[in-house]
């Protein structure tokens, strides 16, 4: 078993968590150093994770340490930046926040120019990794649920924030089977002048290449699955994330602040339930160990490679191009359009105050 040098750029609550993952597999990877422009922020991670050198700067960084891994933990609007000095310095991977973008072109650019520099990209959609999400895979890989007919997601937080992660959670849960086309509806521009910028509500409807439906619910009118008065910004808000697989023979669900439920074969009618809740230090240390294990080649593909994440990435945003353009959309696809899908739907979406309470 090799071990991996790893370097951080980003040092606050998201940094500290992928920090927190690397150091919990010490066996297999080397922290070396971290990087903030808040020097206050890169000192108290660097101590409490035992790191000695702080960088301001992630050129400098990277040409000093010239390391293996190079993860960054940022907001979404630096991305490509970030991702051309990782390419820059000849890392073997680059291991970074959801969403990989918040605009279709950036994206493409990220993973065509890794892949043609032969980097290996992950995404920290790592929330498959609890407890109560593997129970409900173990479930229906046994069969317990019989075939999967139909995968709902949904999502409290706008589509920008979480949109990604279920959309990820879909196509694990399906095997990794590919969403073959999408119809998508949206509403409201509270949320497009957001860090993740998104419309307040997208629902669309799509179908896999296994044939396997699937319907994908974020934002403002999306269901409630943790109980409670849970508002923008409580724990319990950004929590209340749910997938639910129908299946030939029952059914199993997870939901991210609320544990997970079942009605299979072998329950005879009776509701299965487990607890669960959001942990990252639980999650994230097992998402690093497989980064480690994929380098070294003993597994073949890591859950959360750049290439399910791109795609996943492409189906939530072809909700989008549906919702704009009124029409199904296939994917794969096979032209970007250029510009801004964001500013596309400022201009076709009516204001929120047009439809808030309708």
């Amino acid at each position: 078993m090799s071990r991996y040098s790893v370097v951080l750029a980003g040092c606050g609550p998201r940094g500290a968590y992928h920090a927190e993952g690397f150091t919990a597999n010490a066996d297999r990877f080397d922290l070396k150093a971290v990087c903030d422009l808040d020097a206050g922020r890169a000192n108290a991670l660097a101590e409490r994770f035992n790191v000695k050198t702080i960088y301001a700067d992630v050129d400098t960084m990277l040409a000093a340490e010239k390391p293996d891994i190079f993860c960054f933990a940022t907001l979404p609007a630096i991305r490509l930046s970030l991702i051309e000095l990782g390419i820059k310095h000849g890392v073997k991977v680059i291991a970074f926040e959801k969403p990989v973008a918040t605009e279709l072109p950036e994206a493409r650019e990220i993973f065509d120019r890794c892949r043609e520099a032969g980097i290996r990209l992950i995404v920290s959609h790592q929330q498959k990794y609890g407890a109560a999400w593997q129970k409900v895979k173990e479930l229906i890989d046994a069969g317990e649920i019989g075939e999967i007919t139909k995968i709902h997601a949904t999502a409290r937080a706008w589509l920008s924030q979480l949109g990604t992660h279920i959309m990820d959670y879909m196509l694990w849960f399906n095997n990794r089977s590919r969403v073959k086309w999408v119809v998508g509806q949206a509403i409201g521009t509270g949320k497009l002048i957001d860090t993740h910028p998104s419309a307040d509500y997208v629902i669309g409807s799509m179908e896999f290449e296994n044939g396997v439906r699937g319907v994908i619910e974020c934002g403002a009118h999306a269901p409630h699955f943790v109980p409670g008065d849970n508002p923008v910004g409580h724990i319990k808000f950004w929590t209340d994330s749910a997938l639910t697989i129908h299946g030939t023979h029952g059914y199993a669900r997870v939901t991210t602040g609320n544990g997970w439920q079942a009605v299979t074969k072998s329950s005879m009618g009776e509701i299965l339930s487990g607890d669960g809740f959001f942990n990252p230090s639980y999650e994230q240390p097992l998402y690093i160990r497989d980064l480690a294990d994929w380098l070294d080649g003993t597994i073949a593909v890591h859950p959360c490679d750049g290439e399910i994440s791109y795609h996943g990435f492409e189906a939530v945003m072809a909700l989008y191009l549906s919702a704009i353009g009124h029409r199904r959309v296939d994917l794969p696809l096979k032209e970007i359009p250029d510009g801004s899908l964001i500013e596309r739907l400022g201009q076709k979406l009516p204001s929120s105050d047009e439809y808030v309470g309708q």
